[in-house]
Parts: structure tokens; sequence; C-alpha cells
């Protein structure tokens, strides 16, 4: 079956809602499904990371609970993901023909692991964890619960042969399969809470140091496939803005925080120096580093251009503009704030919104920014000309 790709823009927006007149203007094309799954062809994938890419493993170890909205778009109850629908690892899965993920640590549903697992739990660090941090799995636990998965599923398959080898991937999966990686952003963003700017950007070695072990521990155990996201505009989240923002004169042209961006964008430069050096230093892994900071700054510069209104508002918050972000309350609870019951709620239409609830994106820039991911041209090295489509957006 073809795949469609459709682009909104605010431009269109009064004609598609006008029924009397409606004009519809595609920008689409039209690709196979198995010509992408060929270019991106893994049998399993092994995902490590935050709430970026957690599809349920902090909320399955009962260290937090998500409510109503959240899942609401397409799971339409809460799936384990920080969104409101689904995250970019559930698009770019899709997009190879994979199902999506299961957490590693849940338990029921049935899950299936024979086509990969999820590690990725929200609020995870590079940096060991510490006792007021989010989540204990940081990226040396991750790989520590991935080397005790490949060892169990790996004794179960030789002790049962065919039984459990619908659920579980056999050994060749793990030099086959693709390392998706999407951490970092919890180590630079959680360093401004107690450091100063200069010291934050001092961090950023021994916080691509213990990265550097990491993939090293992912080759010994086989990993040769390794897909590498950078760290997004920091400084662009309502919850940075709020926090560090409240200074206009720290704040960009857009309205976002500049030292964190900068921030960003300092660990970003030596993540991709680390990729090449990784690369270089084991000739036979294939190493793909995403600048998905350039896709998400690009989405909320020109937002409008790509049919969202709001390129930082939150969508489930409360106290309207310019944040409709408070601390004190997340996305669907109900606290009393200075004597009044306060619940906060979803907008009418989250596809408008880039934020959803003040640090995670909605399912439509989670889209967003996958499609661009898929051009490959975000990608180093990039893949773009091995593509089966062209995607040229101009409004």
């Amino acid at each position: 079956m073809a795949r469609l790709f459709l682009f909104k823009s605010n431009a269109m927006a009064p004609i598609v809602k006008n029924l009397s007149n409606v004009l519809f203007i595609f920008i689409f094309i039209f690709f196979l499904p198995s010509s992408l799954s060929i270019i991106l062809k893994y049998p399993a994938i092994i995902n490590l990371g935050d709430s970026n890419s957690d599809t349920g493993n902090l909320i399955s170890a009962g260290i937090e609970n998500v409510n109503p909205p959240y899942g609401q778009t397409y799971f339409k109850l809460p799936s384990g993901r920080y969104c409101d629908g689904r995250l970019i690892v559930d698009f770019l899965l899709d997009a190879m023909e994979m199902p999506f993920l299961n957490p590693y640590l849940d338990s029921l549903g049935l899950p299936n692991f024979k086509k990969g697992c999820n590690f990725a739990a929200a609020g995870s660090t590079i940096l060991p964890a510490n006792p007021t941090s989010v989540s204990p799995f940081s990226f040396n636990l991750q790989i520590s619960q991935f080397i005790r998965f490949k060892s169990r599923a790996l004794e179960l398959l030789a002790k049962t042969g065919k039984k459990y080898e619908k659920y579980l991937p056999p050994v060749d999966y793990y030099s086959k399969g693709l390392y998706m990686i999407d951490i970092g952003q919890n180590d630079i963003a959680g360093a401004f809470y107690s450091k100063t700017f200069d010291q934050v950007l001092a961090s950023i070695p021994s916080i691509l140091e213990t990265f550097e072990a990491g993939l090293k521990r992912l080759y010994e155990e086989g990993g040769r496939n390794f897909w590498i996201h950078n760290t997004g505009p920091l400084g662009c989240l309502a919850q940075n803005i709020a926090k560090f923002g409240t200074d206009p004169t720290k704040l960009d042209e857009f309205g976002c925080v500049s030292a964190h961006n900068q921030a960003a964008r300092l660990f970003n430069l030596q993540l991709h120096a680390l990729s090449n050096k990784f690369q270089a230093q084991f000739p036979d892994t294939n190493v793909t580093y995403v600048d998905i900071f350039s896709i998400k700054s690009n989405l909320i510069a020109n937002y409008s251009r790509f049919g969202f209104e709001n390129p930082i508002m939150v969508c489930c918050g409360v106290g309207g503009a310019p944040l409709n972000y408070d601390s004190r309350i997340l996305c669907g609870q109900t606290k009393v704030l200075d004597g009044t019951s306060v619940t906060t709620r979803a907008c009418n239409d989250s596809s408008e919104y880039i934020n959803w609830d003040g640090i995670h994106y909605t399912e439509a820039a989670n889209q967003f920014v996958s499609n661009q991911i898929l051009t490959g041209k975000y990608c180093d090295p990039p893949f773009s000309d091995q593509m089966p489509y062209l995607l040229n957006l101009k409004f």
C-alpha cells in the first residue's frame, strides 16, 4: 500500500474549514513501505534513552503515573508515553514496517520481544543517577538491563528450542539489529538547576566519556548498527522558559532560553565528534548521527509554515498565554493552587501545538520530526540519495 504524507499550511485552514468552498491542496509523496524497509532493514530494534522514546518503562516501574489526557490522540488512553499519542520512535518503526517496541519492564499484556525491546525510561540521564534523580535507569543501567535481557533470552531459546522463538530474538539479531539511542537532554537541562552556565559546559566532556563507555559495552555485546540522536533545543521547552527565562534579555528571538540552547549546541558538537571517532575506531560498525536539534529548531522557527499555531505554548497545561505552563501542576492533575482547585486539561486541537505538556512534544510534532529524519538529509552519513522519494516542501 502506498503511504501518503499530508502537510498542513495555516494559509489553507480557512478554505479547508469552509465546506462550501472546499479546496484541498496536497503536497504528497507516494512510496512503497517495502522500499523504505529495504533501506532501513533491521531484524530488531534495541532502543535506549529518556522520555523522548520511553514507551512505558518508568510507568511500569511504578515510579510515576500518567493520567488522561495522555494518549488521547492515538491510543485513546495513557500508553506509558509522555505524549498525547505516538513518539518519534513509534513513527520510525512504523516506517520500517516494525511493530511498536514493548518496554522492558512491562510484564503484562503478553509482550513480544522478537523484533526488539525498549529500555528507555523517562527522566534518565547518561551520568549515573543520584538520590534526587527522577529515574534510576541511567544509560549504563539500561545497557545492563539489555545485557541481562540478551543473556536470559538466549538461555531460554537454548533450553526450549522452538517454544519461545516467536517471542525472543535469535542470537544473530543482536549483531544485525539497530541500536537507537536518544539520551542526554536531562543531563544538560538538569545541570542548570545547580550549576552556572560555564559549569554546565565544563561537565559535557565527562558526560560524553560515560556515553562512549556505554557504546563500547554495546559493541562488546555484538552491537554494530547505531543511530545516535542529538539533543533538541532545550531552551525552547516551556519548563525551562518558565524557570530560567523570566529575564527577557536571556531569551532569543524565538522566546527560547539562549543559555540552554547554547549548551545543547556544544553538547551536540562534541557528540557528533564522538560518533565519528567511534566509527573510525570500530570500522565494522555503522554509526548514524541524527541531528534532532536542527529539525526541531527549524520547526519552532517556521512553525506556521508547517501548519502549527503555537511554537512554545503548552497544549496540556494551565495559566494561559504565553506559556500555559505551571511547574506546580502536571498535565492531567488536579491540585489546589493559591486556594483554588485547578485541573490541567488538553487544548482543543493538539495538532496545532508543538509542545504537549511543557517538556514533551505532541504527536503531530513528533510525526513532523520523524518525517524529516526519514528524508536522510539530517543524518551523518546522509542517506537522502537512497530514499525512494524526494521531500521538498515550499509554501
